[in-house]
Formats: C-alpha cells, sequence, structure tokens
C-alpha cells in the first residue's frame, strides 16, 4: 500500500489539539472509519445515521453497523430523514463541530450543512478521484479492469464526489481480488488516511487539490440485471464481471433443461462465485460447454473461454464444481449451450 499525501506541509502531532466531531455513515465500511475515531483522541459529539429500515430475509426492522457501534459506546445518534427540515439544520449547527467527516452515508447534505461546522465536512470516498465518482466506486473499478484504486479523503462541496481532495492512499488490485475483499482492503486503508488528514485539518497544516474535472468517471449504482452474464463478451470481460459483483449482485446465468424432445422443461438461475479465463481459441458457439473436468465448466465465449470453478444452484449453497458435477453432471455435457440448448 501507498500513501499520497496531497499536501506540501509535514504532518504534526494532532494528540493535543483534537477535534469535536460530527460522523455521518451507515455500513460496516463506515463503522470501521468510526472506530478508527473513537480510538483516536478526537471527541465525537454525534453520529449521524439514516432512519432504520428492514434488512435480511424476516425484513425485521434493524440498525445500521454504524449505529450499532455507536450506541455500543454511548455516543449520541441522529437519525433525520433529510436535512430539508429547519430543525435538523438547526440541531447539527448546535453541536458546534469543528469538522463532520461523511463515510458511505447514503444521504445529500445540503450546502448549509456542509458549511456548519467550522472546518466544513470531509468524504472517505472508496477510489482514486476524479476516478470513480458516484455510488459503486469498488465495483466498476474492479469491472473496469484497473490495476489500482485506493481512497481520497476530500472537502466535501455541493457536486457528487467533486470537492477538492486532501490525501489519497494507494493499493493494488490483484486478479484474485473481489467487490468483498476489495473492500476489505479499503476498509483498512480509509480509516489511518483519515486520522491523517485530521492530524493536518487540526494543526491547519494542509493544502487541497482541485480535481481535474477531465478525468472524471461516474461509477452508476449496481442493478440486479447486470448480473446475468452474456456469454457475448469475452472471457475477460465476464471473470471481471464476475469479480465485481460478488457479494452482490452476483453473477449468475439461466440454465434451461430440455427433456429427449428438445422441450424446455425447467429454468434454473445459478450463481457463479469463481470462474477463471482461457485465452486459447476456440471454434465454439458462444455459451457452449468446450470441456468438463474435475475442477470446472468451460464455456466458450466471443473471445476465449471461461472455466467456472464454483457454482451456486437454485436453493443450495455455493460449491466447487466437482460437488456440483457429483449431482448435476447431466445438465453440464460438453456440446450442451450453457442456457440448455442441445
Amino acid at each position: 500500500m501507498l500513501t499520497d499525501n496531497l499536501s506540501t506541509t509535514p504532518l504534526q502531532d494532532s494528540t493535543n489539539r483534537p477535534l469535536n466531531i460530527i460522523f455521518a455513515g451507515t455500513p460496516d465500511f463506515a463503522a470501521q472509519h468510526l472506530q478508527a475515531l473513537i480510538n483516536s483522541p478526537h471527541n465525537i459529539v454525534a453520529v449521524y445515521c439514516p432512519p432504520d429500515k428492514p434488512a435480511g430475509r424476516g425484513k425485521k426492522i434493524l440498525p445500521c453497523a454504524t449505529k450499532t457501534l455507536a450506541l455500543e459506546h454511548n455516543l449520541i445518534v441522529e437519525q433525520p430523514v433529510n436535512f430539508k427540515d429547519v430543525s435538523d439544520q438547526q440541531k447539527l449547527a448546535s453541536y458546534n463541530a469543528d469538522i463532520m467527516v461523511v463515510v458511505a452515508y447514503g444521504l445529500l447534505l445540503p450546502e448549509i450543512i456542509l458549511k456548519a461546522p467550522r472546518l466544513g465536512c470531509i468524504n472517505v470516498h472508496g477510489s482514486l478521484l476524479p476516478k470513480w465518482r458516484g455510488a459503486a466506486p469498488i465495483q466498476r473499478s474492479l469491472e473496469a479492469g484497473d490495476a489500482k484504486t485506493g481512497v481520497t479523503i476530500m472537502q466535501m462541496d455541493k457536486g457528487l464526489d467533486t470537492g477538492e481532495m486532501i490525501l489519497t492512499a494507494e493499493c493494488e488490485i490483484t486478479e484474485q481480488d473481489t467487490s468483498a475483499s476489495l473492500y476489505e482492503k479499503l476498509a483498512q486503508l480509509g480509516p489511518q488516511a483519515l486520522l491523517d488528514t485530521l492530524a493536518q485539518m487540526a494543526t491547519n497544516s494542509y493544502q487541497c487539490q482541485p480535481q481535474n474535472n477531465d478525468l472524471a468517471t461516474y461509477a452508476h449504482k449496481l442493478d440486479k440485471s447486470e448480473a446475468e452474464l452474456n456469454w457475448q463478451l469475452s472471457a475477460a470481460i465476464l471473470q471481471r464481471k464476475i469479480r465485481a459483483y460478488i457479494p452482490w449482485p452476483v453473477s449468475q446465468f439461466t440454465f434451461t433443461e430440455v427433456n429427449a424432445n428438445s422441450e424446455k422443461t425447467k429454468e434454473h438461475r445459478i450463481r457463479v462465485w469463481q470462474a477463471s479465463v482461457n485465452n486459447e481459441p476456440n471454434n465454439s458457439a458462444a455459451g457452449t460447454i468446450i470441456e468438463v473436468n474435475k475442477k470446472s465448466i468451460v464455456v466458450a465465449t466471443s473471445q476465449g473461454s471461461l472455466a467456472l470453478e464454483m457454482l451456486q444452484l437454485p436453493g443450495k449453497k455455493a460449491l466447487a464444481v466437482s460437488d456440483i458435477l457429483n449431482g448435476r453432471a447431466d445438465w453440464f455435457k460438453v456440446g450442451n449451450n450453457i442456457n440448455g440448448n442441445q
């Protein structure tokens, strides 16, 4: 991991200059940053989270990870629906915070909130801005085949991830990384970058660097429809999508059973959790199974082939292909189309 400090001024010790901080965040990624602040000399005057909402199969009303952690440490928790209500704006201002730290909060902040703390609001964003502004930077960086990513600490403004950058920290993206593993990398990288930024801001020893808007890309929010594998794409693109969509929405294909008369009988949604690329050319139509062995089911694509190594059948847990073939070898025969057409 490489930390690229955008400030040209050396860091100073902020242990005698604690800041009064409002923290705003939602998922576990945010909670890990909150934990770093709890362990620091800084004073957390309030924690902001979205209102509780249904989660899980039972759709029970549950607190988010950030709220759970805040309550464990007896921190004040605020949960406004938004900041359009003047009373919510006045409430936040009443905390007289030096700074507001925002990490995966999920609510847009109006200008009156951005200007309320003495030092404004800063955000921890999971990309190397200006690349991958928006909701799904981790997934889009994997999908695009980027060699590296990281976190950017920026001063927030009215735009979407357009604020001036204070500090960045980089990490490599490996061929084995999924969104889940990259998420954990950034969750380890981000908290220290945040503390380093606060150390600079506490002593007014920081500089901001404007983003180059000409280099900006946008990380659109993931949609379930993107999970359907299109075998007309290359094996390399499909493999990146599989890695990018773990743990959600998980890449999948629809397998159609056919009977002896080539009549369709039943469709099954099969999720793909692991696959590797074979760049050797083949003459088979995209979607055709060209090899079945103990470790994989190899499927032709428009360019190269994709070796499916871990699958999840409907209602079952994810299993290695060797286990899948023990019970469903008849579904995956060489020459068959992956969608069930002979």
